[in-house]
């Protein structure tokens, strides 16, 4: 793994920073991409750099072809991709699919859907065997949401991660003799501050009880098992959907 690079979009805050700062600990070089924050892009970036670790910072909302190619870009500069990890994602406040409008279901889907297999494509073009690539590896971020259906919360947000449990299949079938490995995580009720951007901060601890575990997990214990995917030790792993949500 030493000197590949790894693209961690979203990976400023939550599951994304956690598996930056792992992925950098395993010698990867990180792109971190951002939306918004750069402040916060910037201290991962700092973190890893305290180590000895090399990471860079590109602004790239996934929601945008251009910053998407942007980020490759950047990426391409900074050494060759060895994975991609489609991290970023939005959820929209809690509410009814009778309530819902035509812009906030477009966002989601052009973020949550479309951004990830833009992305994915860029990552394919450079690491594909048939594009004189030596392979590599793509994690997709999904969620317990697509196999629960999150009623009365967000199905369409759900919906988004069905079409990315999907995607991750059909993609894996697809390129697996071209040296690619693509493989999805599933979180269920993670500490994190997607809850708050749904307007629920509290969400995740409230709804713990449901949880066989009894607690809500951690954005390190997710990214444990996507950094682990990213390791020849998961050598022989491709179109697998990996459940991390305390049996949720």
């Amino acid at each position: 793994m030493s000197d590949d690079v790894v693209i961690i979009t979203g990976g400023s805050r939550g599951i994304g920073r956690a598996t930056a700062l792992l992925a950098a600990a395993h010698g990867f070089k990180v792109v971190v991409g951002y939306a918004s924050n750069e402040a916060a892009a910037n201290e991962v970036v700092s973190k890893i750099e305290a180590t000895n670790g090399k990471a860079i910072a590109v602004k790239c909302d996934v929601g945008s072809e251009a910053d998407i190619l942007a980020l490759f870009k950047a990426a391409d500069a900074f050494g060759p991709l060895g994975a991609l990890v489609n991290n970023a994602g939005i959820v929209g406040p809690s509410i009814r699919v009778d309530q819902m409008t035509a812009e906030r279901i477009a966002n989601m889907m052009t973020v949550n859907v479309t951004g990830s297999i833009l992305c994915a494509r860029e990552a394919v073009k450079r690491m594909s065997t048939k594009h004189g690539g030596k392979g590599g590896v793509i994690v997709n971020l999904s969620s317990v949401a697509a196999k629960l259906g999150a009623p009365n919360t967000y199905v369409d947000y759900a919906a988004s991660k069905g079409a990315i449990d999907s995607f991750t299949i059909g993609l894996g079938h697809e390129v697996a003799a071209e040296g690619i490995r693509v493989a999805g995580i599933r979180p269920g009720l993670i500490d994190t501050d997607i809850h708050a951007s749904g307007g629920e901060p509290d969400r995740a601890h409230r709804l713990s009880v449901n949880v066989p575990m009894k607690r809500v997990g951690t954005a390190d214990e997710v990214a444990n098992a996507i950094v682990w995917l990213l390791s020849d030790e998961a050598s022989y792993v491709t179109s697998t959907i990996l459940d991390v949500s305390g049996g949720r």
